[in-house]
């Protein structure tokens, strides 16, 4: 058995891939329109090492949109969180913050945050490898919302 991938309902599927894509960094690998269901499937994945040295992770995130759907989702922390490791978390928070996402956990620890989709879905951020020093103006930085 091996991991396929999770699935968020997505209200604003543009929203969504800019979150994802563009913030992220993940890649659309493929995408299904069904007319008949009304609804686009989406399917990203993290880009491959481009040193090499880590394994595909062929895991991915399949974004559902109904067409029609025009309400917010409800949102439940049953669901829990998505994870990326990403190589530099400072890097991450801060370009994510500049493009106005709120971190909720900040990265006070060099190691891990949190922050959410446009449509409340909880990612956490947690540092590749070693944990960075800490630094401002995170490690000042309060904990907000919930993730």
């Amino acid at each position: 058995m091996r991991f396929l991938h999770t699935m968020f309902r997505v209200r604003d599927l543009d929203a969504a891939l800019h979150f994802f894509v563009d913030l992220l960094g993940l890649q659309e690998v493929r995408r299904r329109d069904h007319e008949a269901g009304r609804f686009t499937l989406v399917f990203l994945e993290t880009p491959p090492d481009p040193s090499g040295a880590e394994p595909r992770d062929t895991a991915q995130i399949e974004l559902t949109w109904n067409w029609d759907e025009t309400e917010p989702y409800p949102s439940g922390r049953n669901f829990g969180h998505v994870a990326f490791a990403v190589d530099d978390i400072y890097a991450v928070c801060a370009r994510l913050q500049t493009a106005g996402v709120t971190i909720l956990r900040p990265p006070r620890d060099g190691y891990m945050a949190f922050v959410r989709s446009p449509d409340l879905i909880s990612v956490e951020l947690l540092q590749a490898g070693a944990r960075l020093a800490p630094q401002e103006p995170w490690v000042s930085m309060a904990s907000s919302g919930t993730w």
